[in-house]
């Protein structure tokens, strides 16, 4: 039977009671983690978002009812309790931060009764992810997950403090905005009084936040939601959290300052991590030249290697083919893994072809420094041995080669360094190595829409110096565009915007737009920059990024409240559902069956 807890005022949550409250009397409340019943004395492990506290509840103290009541508890009742705080009687635990304490009861009240539930409320649950997400109310007590959602709300208070400090004023922006190509797929929301006419919930805040500068607020920043209708991973989700930012007059340099002795505040106030600035920096060309990634995790070598002018004569026609049709061939040096066995190379080529390879040749280096290779009976000796001086190889050491076009070849080995060193066990998961990776391609082709994409967006400044060449050689052209990179995730990203509207014209030109569609599109931007807009550039973090990142987190899932899973669905609340047949009227929509393909 649930009591009120008219007259109680808690005092303390349970891990603010300390040594210090040794005699007073205090009023604590929360969940019941366990009990224990020793006959004479009842201990109970009382559970608050701040951790746990133990109760004894003494029949002489609390009284026969209360005693008896003591014993009616079960995990997860939600409990009042006023008691005495003392030294432990019993043995300290000292894994816990009131292990030297206890509470002696002398009133109880239970505010609440709980079922059974289906899983242990613990950190690490081994319960499944599908389970837990089912009922996320209870995985949310856990108190790993509670500790997660207690640093991103930190996080996002140290990034406002610090912003705020440095002239940014917060301002939102629209949820429910106009569909704009050249991006993810949108979310669309129909209208009712506009019948036939659709909302999109904003992939981003971009074309507002450039309006701010244009309308003179100078430096903007927000905590905004963005919707993407895209495939789901492990960092990634359908709605998510952005920590958003615009800044006027400002080139490059002036963004990634204001923006790395942010990471600096945010990882030392919320962690206690050291970061030292200045943060390096690597041009888009080398990051994929050396590690096959826009976005390098550069806590261990395992460097890609450009063999294309070592074995461009040789006798192995897939070396040679790759190169005669404009393609490249490299490989990774796999130290001291020479010995590995044949069936796990074979798994590694498997791998590589879910990334689009062919296949992967490789070379074992013995011991002996002889060679055991999948193509060593197509090149002499000769061959092999500059080959192997060339991927610095010794004796022990696995070479893995892939040829092909540039894109499939970095994207392959990429993907493979980073299987082999998380396999290898060289990503240590304490250091933190951020990294800005800049001049981006302004442009990237697209054989599926025949014709230039914008990398990032059609708002993105080209370098000065490769404008000229817009016209006859388009793929040519880097970007005043910047990523910020932490152990192989791209935190996040931003540009200079262009500001000139005979640079944006022609950008839109280069990408397809007609004039009239350029306006159709972005019509109520392009107008506005005819107004006089100040130079200005921007950036934008995923907060569950970096929040995963800074709890060891093997997904986003965990430091989000209410997830969804793979498929964008949300376990708990059912969503997305049917609606009534009445709303779809209103909006004028009808559901036209479609036959599944077998």
């Amino acid at each position: 039977m649930s009591e009120s807890m008219q007259g109680l005022h808690r005092t303390h949550r349970c891990t603010e009671v300390s040594n210090a409250n040794i005699g007073e009397t205090v009023t604590v409340m929360g969940w019941v983690q366990k009990r224990r019943n020793l006959g004479s004395l009842i201990f109970i492990d009382l559970r608050d978002r701040s951790g746990l506290l133990q109760l004894v509840f003494d029949e002489p103290q609390i009284g026969t009812e209360g005693f008896e009541k003591a014993g009616s508890l079960r995990s997860e009742f939600v409990i009042a309790v006023v008691g005495t705080v003392q030294k432990r009687t019993a043995a300290v635990n000292e894994n816990l931060k009131t292990g030297d304490i206890e509470i002696i009861a002398k009133d109880l009240r239970i505010l609440s009764e709980s079922e059974t539930p289906p899983f242990q409320i613990e950190e690490n649950s081994k319960t499944n992810e599908e389970m837990r997400l089912k009922y996320r109310y209870l995985d949310l007590r856990r108190p790993d997950i509670q500790h997660n959602l207690m640093l991103r709300s930190r996080v996002l208070m140290l990034m406002r403090d610090f912003m705020a400090k440095e002239g940014f004023l917060e301002i939102e922006t629209p949820i429910l905005c106009k569909s704009t190509p050249e991006g993810a797929r949108d979310y669309l929301v129909p209208s009712r009084v506009h019948p036939g006419n659709f909302y999109a919930l904003p992939q981003s805040p971009q074309l507002f936040k450039q309006l701010l500068m244009a309308s003179g607020y100078d430096r903007y920043f927000q905590i905004a939601k963005c919707f993407r209708d895209e495939d789901l991973r492990a960092d990634r989700q359908p709605e998510f959290t952005q920590a958003d930012m615009e800044l006027s007059f400002v080139d490059i340099d002036d963004v990634l300052d204001v923006n790395e002795r942010l990471l600096q505040y945010v990882f030392k106030e919320a962690i206690g991590v050291d970061i030292a600035l200045p943060l390096p920096r690597m041009p888009w060309q080398e990051a994929m030249d050396r590690f096959g990634s826009d976005k390098p995790d550069t806590r261990f070598g395992m460097e890609l290697c450009d063999v294309s002018d070592v074995v461009k004569g040789c006798g192995f026609g897939v070396f040679t083919g790759a190169l005669e049709n404009g393609g490249t061939v490299r490989g990774i040096n796999v130290e001291g893994q020479g010995a590995m066995p044949r069936k796990k190379i074979d798994k590694l080529v498997e791998f590589a072809k879910g990334y689009g390879a062919k296949g992967l040749a490789y070379l074992c280096i013995n011991e002996d420094g002889t060679y055991k290779s999948s193509f060593s009976k197509f090149m002499t000796e000769e061959e092999l041995d500059t080959l192997v001086a060339k991927m610095n190889g010794k004796p022990g050491d696995l070479l893995l080669f892939a040829a092909d076009k540039h894109k499939i070849v970095w994207n392959v080995l990429g993907a493979l360094r980073l299987e082999l060193g998380e396999e290898l066990g060289m990503m240590d998961e304490n250091q933190y190595n951020f990294l800005w990776v800049t001049e981006f391609p302004l442009l990237e082709w697209s054989d599926e829409e025949n014709r230039f994409m914008a990398m990032h967006h059609p708002f993105t400044m080209p370098m000065e110096e490769d404008w000229a060449n817009i016209d006859s050689d388009p793929g040519s052209v880097r970007a005043k565009a910047y990523d910020i990179v932490l152990n192989g995730t791209e935190l996040g990203g931003g540009s200079v915007r262009i500001h000139q509207s005979d640079i944006q014209e022609k950008m839109f030109e280069v990408l397809g737009f007609t004039k009239e569609l350029a306006h159709e599109q972005f019509g109520f931007l392009l107008d506005a920059f005819s107004y006089g807009v100040p130079p200005h550039a921007g950036l934008a973090y995923g907060v569950d990024r970096m929040i995963m990142h800074m709890v060891h987190a093997d997904s986003i899932r965990d430091v989000m409240a209410f997830p969804k899973v793979k498929d964008a669905s949300d376990l708990m609340s059912e969503a997305p559902g049917t609606v009534d047949a009445k709303q779809l009227e209103e909006l004028g929509i009808a559901i036209v069956a479609t036959e599944c393909e077998e």
